[in-house]
């Protein structure tokens, strides 16, 4: 159910789309829904939050779950990802960061 005021879309620059969709398509099995040649919508759930430490130009940082975090990273490395900051330690649990096809940084978090 959409809320007034909830997160409920993220839209990042595609690049290179076809290479985008295989990317995110092999590395975290997403789906897409094509809206013409230059659009691919994704309905992979969404959570957010603010980083006060972030500097104030950097773009959002979409973070993504994983029940096994080395495994997802191999799977993020394999599909073609570039890994920017390795496995990693935070309040809350461990995460990495890595770059996909059109350079966007994401992240992905586990609680172990």
């Amino acid at each position: 159910m959409r809320e007034d005021g909830k997160l409920d879309y993220l839209e990042l620059p595609g690049g290179d789309l076809p290479a985008s969709k295989t990317f995110y398509g092999a590395a975290f099995g997403w789906k897409f829904l094509d809206y013409g040649p230059e659009y691919a919508a994704f309905d992979e759930g969404l959570d957010g939050g603010f980083d006060a430490q972030a500097e104030a130009t950097r773009t959002p940082l979409p973070v993504l779950f994983a029940h096994d975090l080395p495994a997802m990273l191999a799977r993020v490395e394999a599909a073609g990802g570039t890994i920017v900051k390795p496995i990693f330690a935070f309040p809350g649990g461990r995460r990495f960061h890595f770059r996909d096809p059109a350079g966007n940084e994401l992240a992905v978090w586990s609680e172990t």
